[in-house]
Order: structure tokens, then C-alpha cells, then sequence
């Protein structure tokens, strides 16, 4: 079964993650990260999401259960018995492909189960050391509007942590506000890898006001 560092980090220092993506997990367990590059296109694979699953324990194989109601087989850690009640952490990777275009295509996989537990209090706390809410300043790229007809739309381009590009409707009143800036600040979700946890990739959760 894999395992992942408990190990919670604070501040801005878990924002430098730019070079994350081209390194490699140095643990005995494999790492969600990879990246492949090309002469045209990056192709990088990042921790994309987790969430807890309540389940039954079915069939016990050997050292291993079935988890109802999808059959999945897992190492029976917890020493469980058919009928438990019993919470799963599963996760989401996603591969993200970069082309010449500076435009990225992003598959998501399916959800994976990794860990199991005898509570859901259990379950919560390793679930908030992986995703983590935090505030920092990013670049900002720039703002621009677009017009179709008697419309106008705004929008803003900042670039996260990761190095990714992320475009985000705006009303007209922040359009003026972030005109002339450089940086501004947000708030981010970090996912970190459960395989290495000082591994992270950051998503756009909300501008901060």
C-alpha cells in the first residue's frame, strides 16, 4: 500500500513549486509527478485531487478484503471484518499537456483508492494535510476585455506557483483595480503528492478581497 508524509508544511515557502514539476520523487514510493517533454509539447503529471469515500467490507481474501459497493480489492491493514463500516482516501491525478501554444489540455484519471480507515474523523485529518487552503501573492500576466456586440467581458491571466497560466472572468471594478498591477493576491488549494509530500501542485480558488 503506498504511504505519504504526514509531515504539514506552513508559509510561503511551499509556494516555490515551479521546479517541482521537473523533479522526481526520491521516496521508495512512486511519485504521482512525471514529466515528458518534447520539442512541441510538456506533458506533466500532477496530484489533481482526494476525497473520502464511505464503504462496506465485503469478501476477505487471504490478507486482502473487497470494499463494496465497487468490489475493490485492498490490503485488509485495518484487520477488518465482513461488514465494517470503513472510510476510504482515494485520489486524483491528472495529466496536463503544455503545446507550443502555451495551451494546456488537462485529462483527469479515474479515482484510486489508497488508504482505508475505521473512522471518518481519521480519514478527515490525513485529507487536510493533503489539500491545504492558503493565501500568497502570484504573478499577474495581465488584464484584458473582450467585446461582442453591446457586451464587454473581463478577464485576468495570473501565473500559479506550478508555472501554469490560468485565465479568470473579472467584473469591472476589479478590471481597474488590477489594470497597473504586477502581483496580486489569491487563494490557492494545494494538493500535495501522497507519495511525496513536499511535492504539491496549486489551484486558483478565489481572488482575495
Amino acid at each position: 500500500m503506498k504511504t505519504y508524509h504526514k509531515f504539514f508544511r506552513t508559509g510561503l515557502g511551499l509556494f516555490l513549486l515551479a521546479a517541482l514539476l521537473l523533479s522526481a520523487c526520491s521516496s521508495n514510493e512512486p511519485s504521482v509527478f512525471d514529466t515528458t517533454t518534447s520539442e512541441d509539447t510538456n506533458v506533466s503529471r500532477v496530484p489533481w485531487d482526494y476525497r473520502i469515500v464511505e464503504g462496506t467490507v465485503g469478501d476477505l481474501i487471504g490478507s486482502d478484503m473487497t470494499v463494496l459497493p465497487d468490489n475493490e480489492l485492498m490490503p485488509n491493514d485495518g484487520n477488518y471484518a465482513t461488514g465494517d463500516k470503513i472510510w476510504s482516501l482515494q485520489y486524483m491525478d491528472a495529466e496536463m499537456t503544455t503545446g507550443a501554444n502555451q495551451k494546456t489540455d488537462v485529462r483527469l484519471s479515474s479515482w484510486d483508492t489508497i488508504k482505508t480507515f475505521k473512522t471518518q474523523e481519521e480519514a478527515k485529518k490525513d485529507l487536510a494535510n493533503l489539500k491545504v487552503n492558503v493565501t500568497t501573492e502570484v504573478d499577474l500576466v495581465g488584464v484584458y476585455q473582450t467585446k461582442y456586440k453591446d457586451q464587454t467581458r473581463d478577464f485576468a491571466v495570473v501565473e500559479l506557483p506550478s508555472g501554469n497560466r490560468i485565465k479568470q472572468p473579472i467584473d469591472d471594478a476589479r478590471y481597474k483595480e488590477l489594470e497597473k498591477k504586477k502581483k496580486v493576491s489569491v487563494k490557492l488549494e494545494e494538493v500535495h503528492d501522497f507519495a511525496d509530500y513536499d511535492s504539491a501542485y496549486a489551484k486558483f480558488r478565489g481572488w482575495v478581497s
